[in-house]
């Protein structure tokens, strides 16, 4: 007899749907796995066979053949488990088969039946909500699956269970969840901006690039503050949307890093990879091609600490993902493609020993040690990053002081208000914040006067800034301009945007 379930395959970040056909006939007894399944897949024979009769029900001593449909796209994993199993007990006349025409199945199985929680199940959800069915998955998974509004969800946990749903002798409440309920945050626990001794006009860095996602470097001696200031860049971000929400889930999820606690993602991400990474780990890939840190930054923030100590050929990867949003991985079966829209924020020292510009401490660095130093980041890396940003050491009066300095939440209201005038700036050009500008949104929307333009020259000409600076500065500008709530841009706003190109200027 031949029996059909429906299930999915997870690619990239998308699900697309597979159909599990289960053939048993007389013959000598054997169970053939086809249609490109991976090892995980070719495994599931001996998992479904044990659950099988663990679960109570007879397996058949038959020519079992199970074809994963199309054929020609390649499955991955054990969410194939639980629909092989299933249509074995179809196959058997167990399970009445039009019990599961209305839903895809998923699942890992173990020996004794019971059943255990797989990747990706937020994907599949979508895909089985835009194919008008339910979906049937692993009690773990329910909440995740859940989140897909107007999804049917019923989530079991041993395969016993699911055969006397099934069969109609038993009846499992679909799952449903608030999803409204998960953007209510207690803001009381998060870290905070005033937490930061000092530091004001890296604050105000920190705050021109979160109003236009720009990309930011800081440079300053050990101690002086980076990574505290870089951990707090979250907290002034605006709040994700229900879709940001949604794609950053399920990035996440094909990653495996969906737990308990953690089903719908609604705080932006902050990665922070340590410096002796791999390519291949920042930007995704592998044997079973998975996202890496510059997708799971996906709507967040990317921040490479010790900038430099980066492997010169894990930094440069960095540039596609920078310029293009998204990382495409290619295999000879697969191309898959990852999005990475982030914001990239970066420290480093400012030379070799550190104490370059510090007031207290003697640099013994040479001109020529710094410019090798330096060099390490390579001009068409720097050229993706907008904010240059010095952070001196924090003086003995400042870390004393008791006073609190502004929070988190004034710092995200005026840059939530930045981000509205640039929302309607941009709503028909399909441009999110100023950093994202094309070379023609640059030219309508950051004219500039001659008093401005008379800033720029000079820059150019006495701070040695580089012609690719140009088009940064316009763009940093034109965020600053929006902070200020101005529909041009000024003088000032020229000048301070200068101030934040400090890599463009020469060492002495």
């Amino acid at each position: 007899m031949l029996a059909r379930v429906l299930s999915a395959s997870v690619t990239g970040i998308d699900a697309t749907p597979v159909e599990v056909e289960v053939d048993i006939t007389r013959g000598l007894p054997a169970f053939s796995t086809v249609g490109l399944p991976d090892n995980a897949v070719k495994e599931s024979r001996e998992r479904v066979r044990s659950a099988v009769k663990n679960s109570g029900y007879a397996f058949p001593a038959k020519r079992i053949t199970v074809n994963l449909a199309p054929a020609d796209v390649k499955k991955e994993g054990t969410i194939f488990d639980l629909p092989v199993a299933v249509g074995i007990l179809i196959a058997e006349g167990i399970v009445p088969k039009e019990s599961v025409e209305g839903y895809f199945v998923v699942g890992e199985l173990s020996l004794d039946g019971s059943i255990r929680p797989v990747k990706g199940t937020l994907p599949v959800a979508v895909c089985a909500h835009g194919e008008s069915r339910g979906i049937i998955v692993p009690a773990a998974n329910s909440e995740e699956a859940a989140l897909v509004e107007g999804l049917k969800v019923i989530g079991v946990e041993s395969l016993a269970a699911l055969v006397e749903f099934l069969c109609g002798r038993d009846d499992i409440e679909p799952f449903s969840v608030d999803i409204n309920g998960y953007f209510d945050e207690d803001a009381e626990t998060r870290l905070d901006l005033s937490e930061v001794k000092g530091q004001e006009y890296v604050k105000r860095a920190l705050e021109v690039a979160a109003a236009g996602s720009h990309n930011m470097l800081m440079i300053g001696p050990p101690g002086s503050g980076k990574t505290m200031l870089a951990r707090r860049l979250p907290t002034i971000l605006p709040a994700m949307s229900l879709g940001e929400a949604i794609e950053t889930t399920k990035i996440h999820s094909v990653a495996g890093q969906i737990g308990a606690g953690k089903v719908l993602i609604t705080e932006r991400p902050f990665r922070s990879p340590h410096h002796t990474i791999s390519d291949a780990a920042l930007t995704g890939g592998g044997q079973i091609p998975r996202p890496g840190e510059v997708s799971l930054a996906h709507n967040g923030v990317l921040f490479l600490d010790e900038l430099l100590e980066f492997k010169k050929n894990v930094l440069e990867v960095l540039r596609q993902p920078l310029e293009d949003g998204v990382v495409t991985i290619a295999r000879v079966a697969q191309t898959l493609t990852y999005p990475s829209s982030f914001m990239l924020v970066g420290a480093m020292n400012p030379c070799p020993c550190g104490f370059l510009g510090d007031l207290d401490r003697e640099c013994r660095c040479s001109p020529l040690e710094i410019k090798r130093y330096r060099g390490k980041l390579s001009g068409p890396l720097l050229d993706r990053i907008d904010i240059h940003t010095e952070v001196p050491s924090v003086r003995f009066r400042e870390l004393t002081d008791e006073r609190r300095g502004e929070g988190s939440i004034d710092v995200k209201a005026r840059v939530d208000r930045a981000r509205d005038a640039q929302k309607e700036r941009f709503k028909d050009a399909g441009v999110f914040a100023n950093a994202h500008m094309s070379s023609r949104d640059i030219k309508k929307h950051c004219a500039v006067d001659l008093k401005s333009k008379s800033i720029l020259e000079n820059a150019v000409d006495k701070l040695s800034l580089s012609a690719r600076a140009y088009t940064r500065i316009l763009k940093v500008a034109r965020t600053i301009a929006d902070l200020d709530g101005s529909e041009t841009i000024n003088k000032e706003h020229i000048s301070e945007a200068v101030q934040y190109r400090s890599l463009d200027r020469p060492v002495y």
